[in-house]
């Protein structure tokens, strides 16, 4: 895996990136609910027009092979660009984590112990100018991810998982479809085949799991006669039931049904808009108050933003709103890495568990409404690899209640034999809300005689400085959400060497070849089981505080129908939504 991404959780604003970034690091952005969510409205009908309204001056990203945004990457696979597998459209949690045949005949079929896959894709699929999709184009796509100068922002899962070799400096032979020179195409096209309608993908190790890995738009397709590199994030070619009308960015993006799409050939997309308007630049307490007026076409609108602070009690005090307001789980854990390197002592860093006040921090990050404790860096919504661990139960040697115990933590210390490393320094991006959670964390700490200091950093350059070794402090602060609907993006990258964010600087060749292991597992209930297992192992080995299961509220219009958290992106599910006459 490549260390792209990162969860950057510590505002409450939405919709944001969850990659690595030079940008200032900013919000947990997607609900996700466990088990099932409140649906708007009524039956679903074909025509009107859908409305979003939005803080943001565009759509970050709709090249399929840029988008990495959960928000972005449910609203251009519901309306414009398949891929050859998603997700179930569902209320519920455990129903929308089954994969489905989407633009493949079926979900996919793994050989050589999952180092090779294969998909076949449908018949009669076209692009908006009525050529068909074929296994070229999406080789052709799947490519683009290789010209990291220019195809920027994305996930690159195609250069890490492709069996392709690297150069000296680390990077792929492969340089992607437009460099002219120094580029071996050659091994490419060994990795990526087309046999017909036929698609192969040689994998350089097993990835029991790695047709969930295609559902994201990296891996859509993209003729190549239309590509216009950067360009094209500006104007795609369609190949779902809309298109492009227009796209003026900070002001609107207006889609319309697409004459080429058929749904003999597209059963997973109901397309029940006629038109879909999406309207830049309002600012964020207005679409709040807008929305709960629910006024002419604010009746068939809805926005991916989070309710605004200010507006949530009056939003959940108001009777009349209870079918239209949604407050579930996200898909990110919010918790504080512990720097094995510099606490290695196990019984110091449970110690550091047992003494931070988790509620105090809560009620600082906004109470109930910002999230459930967490026991873990595995959330309940991502419901197969869930279970309880127990850290705060058992784990540690006895219950922790959320205010800490400092005095059983002062055991812990005790009971090592050796003094605990003070002073330890706590790593955060630095914003008012987040200088008193370290506030806190610092004084409930002192309370078992650990002595921390805070160190707050320009969000902008925070994880640049955490994710280097040589800077990192003993504590960094983080959030973290899975890729795909599997903890083979969590555990592994969180406490495995090769992991993209393993700030906690885990290095144990026994916990890293359980990983590889329950990785090339192609039994998914027996996956999961393991994820499950680990997950418990690393809470136990307090190798981060993880202190909260983030959560967010939103509000639709009253004649937007079909509305719930889709728990595979924490998004709306776009494909699924209508608006009522």
């Amino acid at each position: 895996m490549t260390p792209v991404h990162i969860t950057q959780v510590w505002s409450r604003s939405n919709r944001r990136r969850r990659v690595l970034t030079t940008a200032a690091v900013v919000a947990a952005a997607f609900l996700a609910g466990c088990g099932g969510s409140n649906v708007s409205g009524g039956t679903p009908t074909k025509g009107g027009t859908l409305t979003l309204l939005t803080q943001s001056e565009q759509i970050l990203h709709l090249d399929p092979q840029r988008n990495y945004t959960g928000e972005d990457l449910a609203f251009a696979n519901g309306y414009l660009q398949r891929t050859l597998t998603s997700y179930t459209l569902s209320p519920d949690a455990d129903k929308a984590g089954k994969l489905v045949a989407d633009l493949a005949t079926d979900t996919g079929t793994s050989s050589e112990g999952g180092r090779v896959w294969k998909f076949t894709l449908r018949d009669g699929v076209k692009w908006e100018n009525g050529q068909p999709v074929t296994c070229e184009d999406v080789k052709y796509g799947v490519s683009r991810t290789f010209a990291t100068s220019i195809i920027t922002d994305g996930p690159t899962y195609a250069i890490s998982l492709l069996d392709i070799p690297t150069a000296k400096d680390g990077s792929s032979v492969y340089k992607g479809p437009y460099a002219t020179t120094g580029n071996n195409s050659a091994a490419y096209d060994k990795a990526v085949t087309c046999d017909g309608s036929t698609i192969t993908f040689r994998l350089k190790q097993p990835q029991g799991d790695f047709n969930y890995t295609v559902t994201l738009l990296s891996f859509a397709p993209v003729p190549k006669a239309f590509d216009t590199a950067e360009k094209y994030d500006d104007r795609p070619l369609s190949n779902g039931p809309y298109k492009i009308l227009s796209y003026q960015k900070k002001t609107k993006l207006v889609l319309v049904r697409n004459s080429q799409w058929s749904a003999s050939v597209d059963s997973y997309r109901p397309a029940y808009p006629d038109r879909i308007e999406y309207v830049f630049g309002i600012q964020d307490a207005l679409i709040t108050e807008r929305l709960v007026a629910d006024a002419a076409d604010d009746q068939r609108s809805l926005s991916p933003d989070s309710i605004v602070p200010a507006k949530l009690a009056a939003v959940f005090g108001d009777a009349r709103l209870k079918d239209r307001r949604f407050n579930d789980l996200d898909p990110y854990v919010r918790y504080y890495a512990i720097n094995t390197t510099k606490v290695p002592v196990l019984k110091h860093r449970q110690a550091i568990l047992a003494a931070v006040d988790r509620a105090q921090l809560r009620k600082i990050a906004g109470g109930t409404y910002a999230g459930d404790y967490a026991d873990g860096v595995i959330k309940p919504n991502l419901s197969m690899d869930y279970a309880p661990t127990g850290l705060w139960d058992t784990l540690l040697g006895k219950s922790i209640p959320p205010e800490g115990d400092a005095a059983y933590a002062k055991q812990l210390i005790k009971d090592s034999g050796t003094p605990f490393p003070n002073p330890i320094t706590i790593d955060y991006p630095k914003s008012p809300e987040n200088d008193k959670a370290v506030s806190s964390m610092i004084a409930s700490l002192a309370k078992a005689r650990i002595v921390a200091k805070p160190n707050g950093l320009e969000p902008g350059s925070y994880y640049g400085i955490v994710l280097d070794p040589a800077k990192q402090g003993t504590m960094s602060a983080a959030g973290w959400g899975p890729d795909w609907l599997n903890a083979s993006t969590v555990i592994p990258e969180l406490f495995t060497p090769a992991g993209g964010f393993n700030l906690s600087r885990y290095d144990d060749a026994t916990f890293t070849k359980a990983c590889l292991d329950a990785r090339a597992l192609t039994d998914r209930s027996a996956q999961a089981k393991r994820w499950q297992e680990l997950d418990k192992q690393a809470a136990q080995l307090a190798l981060v505080l993880p202190t909260r299961f983030g959560r967010e509220q939103r509000l639709v219009g009253s004649k937007v129908n079909g509305a719930y958290i889709w728990s595979p992106y924490g998004s709306w599910p776009y494909a699924a939504l209508a608006v009522a006459k």
